[in-house]
């Protein structure tokens, strides 16, 4: 069977793509290159789970939960522990942090060498694996800031703002396989073949629209939410407003890649529960706003530009506004 990307057009592969990109930074050593090739073969394993989830034995929890106290399930294991596996043969990663793992993974004999340092979620959206609704992985690149040894100090290496970040992506795990990447040179987007088994170049330079008649947001905690958010949140249903729709998946990575198409706004506020707000910044809020800013977007915690806030723990929680600036700006303007 032949291709399904056989259109007449010319196929780029999501390797053929970053190696265009090297070539656009004289001083590029393809080291990063080669950091992100180890992500997509990683996502296309958890893609071959994912989609095989019912066959094999993968669903279900594993019976012990992680940091952030929630249940693990088998998927969340298998993801990261192939993430971790696929990245651990490069000895320019320094560092490791992952939603799993309490504590930074240091890469053992890597001295000096060890560059880069790697987040991740591996298998956002948890509580859906099981119901068969888009899940994600997401993804981050930092570089260390010290000619150290990573193992002398893994912590504060890692809590950097996220306007240091070097490269970030997600990819979501749906009716298709789709994943987008930046490394400050715009947002790509690709979509997996199966037919044999690359990432495809689908979508280059996305600009999200800079406005949405979309609203992203768990509304059955509307009562919990400060006032500037239930105000908005009135107002968006009002003649004034015009025509705004609710569209909630309830992964991170689905609710992201459909307000990165379409526009619209995605808000995860501070809760009675979680004053704090309880997407991670490191791992989920950086990446992601950092997409969202290379696109055209925005994204604030209510308070300051997301990519500015300086982390003071490893698995530190945040609110989050993200997606079409007009859009997160209107938002904005209730909360003052």
């Amino acid at each position: 069977m032949e291709p399904s990307t056989t259109s007449g057009k010319p196929i780029i592969t999501i390797g053929q793509h970053i190696q265009t990109e090297q070539w656009a930074h004289p001083t590029a050593t393809g080291e990063l290159s080669w950091l992100l090739g180890a992500i997509t073969l990683a996502t296309k394993i958890i893609e071959s789970n994912v989609r095989n989830a019912g066959i094999r034995d993968v669903l279900g929890a594993t019976g012990v939960s992680n940091v952030q106290g929630e249940l693990v399930q088998k998927l969340d294991q298998i993801s990261n522990d192939t993430i971790v596996r696929c990245l651990g043969y490069y000895d320019n990663v320094g560092i490791m942090v992952s939603e799993e793992d309490d504590e930074p993974i240091v890469a053992k004999d890597v001295g000096e060498k060890g560059k880069y340092i790697v987040l991740f979620d591996p298998l956002d959206g948890s509580s859906n694996i099981d119901v068969n609704v888009s899940i994600g992985t997401i993804f981050s690149i930092m570089q260390r800031r010290s000619d150290t040894p990573p193992s002398d100090a893994p912590l504060s290496e890692c809590l950097q703002p996220g306007i240091n970040q070097v490269a970030a992506g997600y990819v979501v795990y749906g009716s298709s396989t789709v994943m987008a990447y930046t490394t400050g040179n715009g947002v790509h987007m690709f979509t997996l073949d199966p037919s044999f088994g690359a990432f495809v170049l689908t979508r280059e330079n996305i600009q999200m629209p800079p406005e949405g008649k979309m609203y992203s947001v768990n509304e059955a905690y509307r009562g919990t939410f400060p006032e500037g958010y239930q105000r908005y949140l009135e107002w968006a249903k009002t003649k004034d407003a015009g025509t705004y729709s609710l569209r909630y998946i309830g992964s991170l990575v689905a609710d992201f890649h459909r307000t990165l198409l379409r526009g619209g706004v995605f808000l995860y506020p501070p809760t009675a529960q979680a004053p704090g707000g309880k997407l991670r910044l490191l791992y989920e809020a950086n990446p992601l706003s950092w997409i969202a800013e290379q696109a055209g977007g925005a994204a604030s915690d209510g308070r300051r530009r997301i990519l500015e806030k300086q982390p003071e723990s490893l698995h530190q929680r945040t609110p989050l506004i993200l997606g079409s600036k007009t859009e997160v700006e209107r938002v904005l303007s209730f909360l003052d």
